[in-house]
């Protein structure tokens, strides 16, 4: 298995940074990994993720969204649609490249993202959420002592995961834009959920509320000792392992 950097330009005009996955020998599909809100392509659950189905035969590109990790451009001028977006410009990198995707997978607020990306995508013809919200308003919780703050001066710094973020009220209005599961009944596409029983940051309930809407075919996978960013080895190969068989199963 080799790795590779992969630059493209991003839907805010910045310059994206991306690591491609290629595995040994002719891929399988290929996948495109969405990290979650203010995390990177070189958090674990991303790496572990890639390096895992490189290892099972499919070409995989991690990125990192605007205004996070190795990517340019600003944190605060990004939203939900521009890592929708986002989403799309990486995809036709992969296109570019000669490899797709066939395939997403996108973790909490990505794994919105990827949902809300995929209806343009045509080549995509499989999906994963992972520990992902049914709606992208879910992440306000995390918000909700900046709020006032943010409404008064047009934008505020937040701290998640102990890192301070710029939040601008603009963020804030486009959650609202975004419908509640409305368009996963028309996705077209198999969809496996793959949520922690356990997980603190986006309960359980989302992803069995995710499940619920989705048409078939549709699959669930409920991880045990397992927190939102899958962060023991064994819950980490217990999802791989899972999205693994999915995609054999419908790629």
């Amino acid at each position: 298995m080799a790795t590779e950097r992969l630059e493209f330009d991003g839907a805010m005009g910045a310059r994206l940074s991306g690591v491609l996955h290629v595995p040994d020998g002719e891929a399988l599909g290929s996948v495109l990994l969405a990290h979650c809100f203010t995390c990177s392509k070189d958090l674990h659950t991303m790496t572990r993720l890639a390096s895992g189905l490189a290892e099972a035969g499919y070409a995989v590109l991690r990125f990192d969204f605007t205004g996070l990790g190795e990517s340019g451009g600003e944190f605060v001028d990004t939203t939900v649609s521009t890592n929708v977006a986002d989403l799309r410009r990486a995809a036709l990198a992969l296109i570019e490249r000669g490899l797709g995707p066939c395939a997403m997978v996108g973790h909490s607020l990505g794994g919105a993202a990827t949902l809300l990306a995929a209806g343009d995508l045509h080549t995509v013809r499989s999906l994963v959420v992972l520990g992902a919200p049914l709606a992208p308003a879910h992440v306000r919780r995390l918000l909700a002592d900046a709020a006032p703050a943010i409404e008064r001066e047009g934008q505020a710094t937040v701290e998640i995961g102990g890192r301070p973020f710029p939040i601008a009220q603009s963020f804030l209005d486009d959650l609202d834009r975004h419908p509640a599961g409305e368009h996963l009944a028309e996705l077209g596409r198999p969809l496996l959920v793959v949520h922690a029983v356990d997980d603190a940051v986006v309960r359980v309930a989302e992803g069995e509320a995710i499940f619920a809407a989705a048409a078939q075919p549709k699959g669930f996978v409920p991880l045990l000792d397992a927190d939102h960013l899958l962060s023991s080895r064994a819950a980490a190969d217990a999802a791989l392992a899972a999205i693994t068989t999915w995609f054999d199963q419908t790629l």
